[in-house]
């Protein structure tokens, strides 16, 4: 009865605090009508304008227009983002506003909106918590304990061990789940009838898209603009996002111990980005407010996140050189309460 009585006392301390440093950043969490409007149109705008450019470009260079892939590869990042916060329904206060971005940023970023929206809600429901792990496609948020990877077969050890290796799960597989897997709703029981449909109707408006564009430009052409802005872009995102959980000092829990606020501030990470970084991203390297608050729009995350260190409140703090070098890290060692590579 003690030790209930002393758990149940720490678990009152724990919400105190946690009431006590969400209030001081609630203010955050409203968006701005014309801010959000704003961002969404002039990010769609120059994605347009740099597609376009790469097209006219095409004819006399072909190194010009894969240079121009980069910074349209980061504007598909910046959509996505869009996409992210509409999921959340903190873009606009409008649910339907929310819901028309978020399909049109869809179709620019290759993504399902409705079924990516659930999908990640379960993601945010559970993130680095060791006792609600879910199974499917997602190797990117998900991690194994050192004991239950040497308690696999060999080789399940070894399909394991390639399927995480950093050129395989960070250069040839975010191509082929943005342009393949996402094709098909894999992870959407029969139940989920609205996203399933989202998957198919995703794909019917990129078919459009992608014949007219054919029709009016030639296949050479739009395999050469199209498909390297998605490739880099894929790559990008799904690096940004894996490193942001996973990296060396993250840190991940039981379910005695989970918490919102202890998993947002040590299981995921402030990720500090060169400016210009920082605007193609759309602020999400600031991954601990996010998880701390999802209604803060991604132009507030910056804002929320000096005001949480106002308030003495800390991150697991990632510089460049430090989220290259994450991916190493793919176990979790309980006995050393830390994450390690796999051993050799």
């Amino acid at each position: 009865m003690t030790d209930t009585l002393r758990n149940q006392a720490t678990r009152d301390v724990q919400r105190t605090e946690r009431r006590s440093l969400l209030a001081g950043l609630a203010q955050f969490q409203g968006p701005s009508r014309w801010r959000s409007f704003f961002q969404f149109s002039s990010t769609a705008l120059a994605y347009v304008a740099t597609v376009a450019a790469m097209y006219v470009a095409l004819p006399y260079s072909v190194w010009l227009t894969l240079a121009m892939s980069l910074p349209a590869a980061g504007l598909v990042v910046r959509l996505f983002i869009i996409q992210h916060d509409c999921g959340h329904s903190s873009y606009f206060r409008s649910q339907r506003a929310n819901e028309l971005v978020g399909l049109f940023c869809s179709v620019v970023t290759f993504t399902p909106y409705a079924n990516w929206k659930r999908q990640h809600a379960a993601h945010h429901a559970v993130w680095n918590n060791l006792d609600e792990r879910h199974g499917g496609s997602d190797i990117y948020s998900a991690c194994l304990t050192l004991q239950e990877y040497m308690d696999l077969s060999p080789r399940r050890r070894w399909l394991f061990r390639v399927s995480r290796h950093p050129l395989v799960a960070n250069l040839i597989l975010p191509p082929l789940v943005f342009l393949l897997l996402f094709r098909i709703p894999l992870d959407a029981p029969r139940t989920w009838c609205k996203e399933r449909r989202g998957v198919y109707l995703t794909n019917l408006a990129l078919a459009i898209m992608l014949v007219g564009l054919v029709a009016l430009l030639g296949w050479r052409a739009i395999l050469l603009v199209q498909l390297p802005i998605m490739i880099f872009a894929s790559v990008a995102g799904v690096w940004l996002f894996s490193v942001q959980h996973r990296f060396e000092d993250s840190e991940w829990l039981r379910q005695a111990e989970w918490t919102p606020v202890r998993a947002a501030l040590n299981g995921s990470s402030y990720l500090k980005l060169p400016r210009v970084l920082q605007w193609f991203t759309g602020n999400i390297g600031f991954h601990h407010i996010h998880h701390l608050l999802p209604r803060v729009p991604n132009y507030r995350l910056e804002a929320c996140h000096q005001a949480l260190v106002a308030q003495g409140g800390v991150a697991r703090t990632l510089t460049l050189a430090d989220a290259v070098r994450a991916p190493r890290f793919a176990l979790w060692d309980e006995t050393a309460h830390r994450m390690i590579p796999f051993p050799s």
